[in-house]
């Protein structure tokens, strides 16, 4: 978008959102209140605004909410610089581009904040640009498909180049069409000017001012790029001999397709405006600041060569060396997929091209606003775990079932469609029809709506149904015109569709986000609505452009058939319907390949997806494994991880599909796991008090429970208590009612109690030794039941834990406690295994204790050991607990019977079991 905001409606707009708090969601009554007293102001002054319209829009703006982003970061070799720089340098690319997000693009202020919040969170991870000699930092970011990544680089690039980065690269996919939308979207954001036309502001008439460059009163900043939004933009050889910048004064921005020959020329163009030779003769570039933003960074990025000492693949190494050519840069990768970036081995080192693009500075994950049209609510998500609630699926998806007579599956590049086309899509199309012509009906006339048929990938087939398509739109519009023939009938049916589909659809979603709609509004808009639809086949063949900019003043309605170049990255704008067939193998590509998801403002209702039971099966599994993954990231963030200790896992198909493709996944394993062998302990605990008083209740009450049910063992005062014999109904119940912190994904405590279940049906897990574990040397006495036992004191990995209200720790055992339950022939096998593989690792001296590894293997099926922790806090003087936290381990002994889920793992995941890291002997 790239149009004037209206200025008063804009500036009332602003005032009202200054009085309203900044750190929260404002309740309903604080927006009226607002909105009353600005309006009052503003009509004392003489000017009139429509009050309804500037009320709707304040609700709108402030019903989003968004999360904070969190992350996983290594300081080594890293400076903190960015709390001092917010002081000592403008910060103006940022500031305008923020005033063209509120005031032009309209985004909700929470939203704006986030954006700067999780910006400002990666580039503190960068150096300060100003700090001399070497440095390199490299990142990864991972967001949600289609929800807002460019809009945060750009953000992030805003800030890079006010801070002091003088050459930024953006690498844009693949093809032509997605570099040049990222270089409009730069255009209008950061350079606000059209690169169509100049290559740098200074040059630029008013009348090429685009975006956040045309906005009134907007700063006109020296910015430049030798690269355009034409299709033929990119940084070639041409471009390359005819831009002849001095490197280092002012930002100079660069959007490049991922092809190793134009990083090549890239690279040559700035060695010879800036490079100088090293003491080995090799050409770099020295304190010229560089930052490569990777979009959609786990594309033609990754090295897919099987062995680390071989050559890279071309365009990997073309990154590489152009990263390792200067002597101060920062990459960070951007991602909604992020499969076969985490199975990057963190150790590969070339002797030419250098290290890896391996996120080893950090890992941050994005949390999408609350108006985004995800995969969770499309497709719904199931969870394992009684503390959430499942998340239902949108009533959008529609069944199609009788494609394959029409066009199979599977079929090859001469296939031709079948001449009629199936119902389904002859549906799919008046569905669009429908929703265009109601969104005319709520006003939205000039706004683009796109439909998506994606249903092959050859080029040949899919310019034949773009003719099929073409000529049944045309046959519709011919019908709409005439008023006595086949018009009445065509009318009816799409009144038919739009009672049984639409009506239904809209009364599931509240009135203040889809507005209904009487037959005769939606009617009365059909043939504007329909007339102004185009067919157009998006392919590297066809001619047919999205012109998405050139129309932006009345908008664009296409119905877009493609395949590859509509898979990754390329947004279609005003997506409402879209009929998708195409199957993929793989999870990265079926999630690319929704286009459909995104913000749909004021229009969700309207949104349809016509695909295959078969294929919706696919992304609700795909929805299960992405979400775990996410939630895992958080969790290691919230232990304190750096990325390359961030041992990961991602969930294997049920259905046949892989993770990612098979050649970027070379370095990952399969792994088989459950909480058979397994030691489960909780390391994050939830600082609130209803929680911290709920599971000490619930531990006194099992103990009670234990004493009633079998006789205890009471060692000295202050110390343990034991007992043995324990039935597995007691620990079960104690485990499905334990309240544990939403970033301990990996401790499950309510899966954990059902895989009990499960177990003692089959005759494991029946014979239960607990042990409430506490300290003689403990100054802190603690009462529970009817027993006095010194609380145990585990040191905080954040000091910062009670801003964040969890108390986050690296162990809760101390590793000696696990033998307990064992006889003394158990115990003798467990050290002794553990000795020879010492040995074994050439280790100099054995270890002191096994490991749970050693001990677990040693439990006979049915025996099986709970430890429970009083924790008091340590530094605790600073926070107020009416209780001590309440951690537990338990030890599961190998299973005969239960299932395992398959993962693939990354290389940190298997060397490091995450129940044994840093093994700690407090007591």
């Amino acid at each position: 978008m790239s149009v004037v905001p209206d200025e008063p409606m804009a500036q009332a707009t602003r005032l009202v959102l200054g009085f309203l708090p900044q750190d929260r969601q404002p309740k309903p009554e604080e927006v009226q209140n607002a909105v009353n007293a600005i309006f009052g102001l503003l009509a004392t002054q003489g000017r009139s605004l429509d009050r309804d319209q500037l009320a709707k829009e304040i609700e709108a703006m402030t019903a989003v909410f968004q999360e904070r982003s969190s992350g996983l970061t290594d300081p080594k070799g890293h400076e903190p610089w960015l709390p001092e720089a917010k002081n000592d340098r403008a910060w103006d690319f940022w500031e305008r581009y923020r005033r063209y997000l509120e005031d032009v693009v309209k985004l909700p202020p929470l939203v704006v904040r986030r954006l700067d919040q999780s910006s400002d969170d990666v580039l503190s991870q960068l150096e300060d640009p100003r700090r001399p000699g070497s440095w390199s930092r490299k990142g990864l970011v991972i967001g949600q498909v289609q929800s807002g990544k460019t809009g945060q680089y750009i953000g992030l690039a805003a800030k890079a180049a006010d801070a002091g980065y003088r050459l930024i690269v953006v690498l844009a996919g693949i093809h032509d069409d997605l570099r040049s939308q990222t270089q409009l979207r730069i255009d209008e954001g950061l350079l606000g000017f059209d690169t169509q036309h100049y290559k740098r502001s200074n040059e630029v008439g008013k009348s090429r001012l685009i975006g956040a460059g045309r906005m009134p009163l907007a700063k006109k900043l020296d910015i430049a790029s030798p690269t355009n939004s034409t299709a033929k933009g990119d940084f070639d050889r041409k471009t390359a001999a005819h831009t002849n910048f001095p490197l280092g004064s002012f930002p100079v921005v660069l959007v490049v397709k991922k092809h190793w020959k134009l990083l090549e020329y890239v690279r040559n163009w700035v060695i010879d405006v800036h490079g100088t030779e090293d003491e080995n003769g090799r050409k770099v570039v020295k304190d010229l600041p560089l930052l490569v933003i990777d979009d959609e960074a786990d594309n033609a990025s990754i090295d897919t060569t099987r062995d680390d000492d071989a050559n890279p693949t071309k365009t990997n190494a073309a990154i590489r060396e152009l990263f390792n050519t200067f002597d101060q840069a920062a990459y960070v990768g951007y991602t909604a997929t992020p499969f076969a970036n985490i199975y990057i081995n963190p150790e590969a080192d070339h002797d030419l091209v250098g290290e890896d693009l391996f996120p080893a500075s950090f890992i941050r994950s994005l949390p999408s606003p609350s108006n985004y049209l995800g995969p969770e609510r499309v497709f719904g998500l199931r969870v394992d775990d009684d503390d959430e609630a499942d998340t239902p699926p949108l009533p959008l998806v529609r069944h199609v079932k009788d494609a394959e007579v029409w066009l199979p599956a599977k079929h090859k590049s001469g296939a031709t469609p079948a001449d009629d086309l199936p119902q389904s899509l002859r549906e799919a199309i008046s569905s669009f029809v429908l929703a265009c012509a109601a969104r005319r009906a709520r006003g939205q006339t000039k706004v683009h709506n796109s439909m998506l048929v994606h249903v092959t990938r050859f080029t040949a087939v899919q310019d034949l149904v773009r003719a099929q398509v073409d000529d049944h739109l045309r046959l519709l519009v011919d019908a709409l015109r005439d008023r006595y023939g086949r018009g009445p009938a065509l009318r009816a049916e799409l009144r038919a569709l739009w009672e049984k589909d639409f009506v239904p659809t809209t009364g599931q979603f509240p009135t203040d986000e889809a507005v209904p709609l009487t037959w005769e509004q939606v009617s009365g808009e059909l043939l504007d609505a329909i007339r102004k639809i185009q067919v157009k086949a998006v392919n590297g063949t066809s001619k047919d452009a999205l012109d998405y900019y050139e129309s932006r003043r009345n908008g664009l309605s296409v119905i877009a058939v493609g395949g590859q170049k509509l898979s990754r990255g390329l947004t279609l704008e005003g997506l409402t319907v879209s009929y998708y067939l195409r199957w993929s193998k793989s999870y990265d590509a079926l999630l690319q390949m929704g286009r459909w998801f995104g913000y749909r403002p004021k229009h969700e209702d309207l949104c349809r997806l016509y695909t295959t039971p078969a294929l919706q099966d696919a992304y609700v599994e795909v929805t299960a494994a992405t979400d775990e993954l996410r939630r895992e990231v958080e969790e290691m963030a919230a232990r304190g991880l750096t990325p390359t200790e961030f041992g990961l896992k991602v969930r294997s198909s049920s259905l046949g599909l892989t993770v990612t493709a098979p050649n970027k996944m070379r370095k990952g394993k399969k792994i088989l796991l459950s909480y058979s062998g397994e030691g489960p302990e909780t390391v994050i605990f939830k600082l609130a008090e209803r929680a911290v008083t709920h599971n000490f209740k619930l531990l006194e009450g099992l103990v009670q429970r234990l004493d009633d049910a079998v006789e205890p063992v009471v060692t000295p005062r202050g110390g343990n208590v034991l007992w043995n014999g324990v039935p597995p109904e007691l620990v079960s119940e104690f485990l499905s009612d334990y309240e544990t912190d939403s970033m301990a994904q990996r401790v499950r405590p309510r899966l954990i109690s059902k895989y009990i279940e499960q177990c003692a049906k089959v005759g494991e897990l029946t014979d239960w030794t607990v042990c409430l574990v506490g300290s003689t040397t403990s100054k802190f006495p603690q009462d529970i039941a009817s027993y006095t036992v010194g609380s145990v004191t585990r040191s905080p990995l954040k000091e910062d834990f009670e801003a964040e209200g969890r108390y986050t720790i690296r162990r809760v055992i101390s590793p000696p406690d696990e033998l307990l339950g064992l006889d003394a022939g158990q115990e003798a096998r467990a050290r002794e295994a553990a000795r020879k593989a010492a040995e074994s690792s050439e280790k100099p001296t054995p270890p002191k204790n096994p490991s749970g590894t050693y001990i677990r293997r040693q439990r006979r099926p049915h025996q099986a050991l709970l430890l429970i922790y009083p924790i008091k806090p340590d530094a605790s003087d600073s926070i107020s607990l009416t209780a001590p936290l309440v951690g537990f381990q338990v030890s599961f002994p190998h299973s005969r019977y239960q299932s395992k889920t398959e993962y693939v793992a990354n290389s940190v995941w298997l060397q490091e079991d995450i129940y044994a890291i840093g093994e700690e002997d407090e007591a």
